[in-house]
């Protein structure tokens, strides 16, 4: 249609189509397994793991993220694997080691522990261990 824009994400559009949202005053408890874009205002006890996606965190999570783009402007307690581009705003606290392959650290960022450069793909994935029974 003529006049209206299409808008591009920092990713390139089309990317990621569909997105996920964890509100503020809520609390997730398990694993998070997505595709697309997963924004977390809330809290997430539990780790986050997408093969192709972005996440962005503003709340805080309470295990560990392996996700491809991941943008940290909250708190992480546990390690965070980002396979493609890790950025660490002003406000972002990381309690855990950070492994990437291209990194933005921006003024203000704390990283409680290691920040490794290189494959992440080396680094053993999260297996989904099925509920036993009681």
């Amino acid at each position: 249609m003529l006049g209206k824009k299409k808008t591009v994400s920092a990713y390139k559009a089309g990317d990621y189509k569909d997105h996920s949202y964890v509100a503020r005053n809520t609390e997730v408890q398990g694993d998070i397994r997505f595709s697309g874009g997963l924004h977390v205002e809330g809290k997430v006890i539990g780790n986050i793991i997408s093969e192709e996606g972005s996440v962005h965190i503003h709340g805080e999570v309470v295990g560990e993220i392996r996700v491809p783009h991941i943008v940290i402007n909250g708190l992480v307690k546990g390690n965070v694997y980002g396979a493609d581009h890790v950025e660490l705003a002003a406000r972002a606290v990381v309690q855990g080691n950070v492994y990437y392959k291209t990194m933005e650290m921006l003024l203000g960022a704390q990283v409680n522990g290691s920040v490794v450069h290189g494959e992440v793909a080396a680094v053993p994935r999260i297996e989904h261990k099925p509920e036993s029974d009681h």
